[in-house]
C-alpha cells in the first residue's frame, strides 16, 4: 500500500495531466458538433474494421462445417437428381403422369455415413485411403464413397473404428460408368502417372458423346447409385482392338485435397449380392 501512495505522489503531475486531458476532450466532443460528428464518424470507421475483422476470423473457423453441409447437400441432390431420371425413363417423358408420380426420397435408397480422410496416397499404382470411421459406425466393405465433388473410392476393410478405402488411383478400381444423355455404359480405370485423370473403357463405337460431356455412374453395380458424378470427357481415342472407345476422363475430386466424405450404404446391397454370388 505504501509503495502505491509513494507512486501517486511521485506521478501526481502525470496523472492530474491526463485527467485534464481526458476531461478537455469530453468537453470538446461534447459541446462541439463539428467535432462530435468526426469523432463517432471515425469511431464508426474504427468499429466497423474491426468487426469484419472479427467476422472474417469467424467465417474462417465456420469453413469445416460449412464444408460438410454442402457435402451432404450435393450427395442428397445428385441422388435425386438420378432418382428424377429414372423416374423420367420410365414414363416416357409423359406430363400428365409425372405430376401424379412421387418421386423417391434419397433417404429410402440407402444410408449416408459422415467420414474424414486420415491417410491418403496419390504416387503409387495402388492407392488407397484410410477413414476414421469403421464399423462401429455402420460402415461395411464394398460401400461407395464420395465427396462434395464426385467419387473417391470404395470401401475395402473395415475395423470397429477405421475403414480402408480402395481409391479410385488404384489399378484394382473398376467403376461402371456412363456420359450424360446416354446409356451407354463403360469401366473407369486408372493407369497411374497423373491423378487428375482416368479411363473409361469399352464404350460402344456407336456411342454418340461430345468433348466436355459430363461422366456419372451407371448404377449397375451394388456400390453407387446412378448420378453421382465422376468427371468429364477429356480426350478420346480407340481401344486397342478398335471395337470400343477409350476416353480420357478429367477427374471431378481433387485427390489432393479430398478430406471430408461420405460413405454410401445402398438399400438392397445385401440382397443383391447374394443373388449374384448365386448365379
Amino acid at each position: 500500500m505504501r509503495n502505491l501512495l509513494n507512486f501517486l505522489i511521485k506521478y501526481n503531475y502525470w496523472f492530474l495531466f491526463l485527467l485534464l486531458e481526458v476531461a478537455s476532450f469530453v468537453l470538446l466532443f461534447r459541446f462541439n458538433y463539428y467535432q462530435q460528428s468526426v469523432f463517432f464518424t471515425s469511431a464508426n470507421g474504427a468499429a466497423g474494421r474491426v468487426y469484419e475483422i472479427s467476422g472474417g476470423i469467424a467465417s474462417y473457423f465456420h469453413l469445416k462445417s460449412v464444408n460438410e453441409d454442402l457435402l451432404d447437400r450435393n450427395v442428397w441432390l445428385e441422388q435425386r437428381v438420378a432418382s428424377l431420371e429414372k423416374t423420367l425413363s420410365k414414363i416416357g417423358a409423359d406430363s400428365a403422369y409425372f405430376y401424379s408420380t412421387e418421386l423417391t426420397d434419397p433417404k429410402e435408397e440407402g444410408q449416408i455415413f459422415k467420414a474424414s480422410i486420415i491417410k491418403n496416397t496419390l504416387n503409387r499404382a495402388d492407392n488407397y485411403i484410410t477413414l476414421d470411421r469403421g464399423s462401429d459406425a455402420g460402415i461395411r466393405p464394398e460401400m461407395g464413397v464420395v465427396d462434395a465433388n464426385g467419387v473417391v473410392g470404395i470401401v475395402y476393410k473395415t475395423s470397429p473404428h477405421y475403414s480402408l478405402v480402395i481409391s479410385l488411383l488404384n489399378s484394382k478400381s473398376s467403376i461402371s460408368c456412363k456420359i450424360v444423355g446416354s446409356e451407354y455404359f463403360g469401366y473407369l480405370k486408372w493407369e497411374g502417372g497423373d491423378s487428375r485423370f482416368a479411363y473409361l473403357k469399352d464404350l460402344p463405337r456407336h456411342a454418340e458423346f461430345n468433348l466436355g460431356d459430363t461422366v456419372v455412374t451407371s448404377g449397375y453395380s451394388t456400390v453407387f447409385p446412378a448420378g453421382i458424378l465422376v468427371g468429364t470427357v477429356d480426350d478420346m481415342s480407340d481401344s486397342h482392338d478398335g471395337l470400343s472407345y477409350l476416353l480420357k476422363i478429367k477427374l471431378a475430386t481433387d485427390f489432393g485435397k479430398v478430406s471430408n466424405v461420405r460413405v454410401i450404404a445402398r438399400s438392397g446391397q445385401e440382397e443383391q449380392k447374394m443373388l449374384e454370388k448365386a448365379e
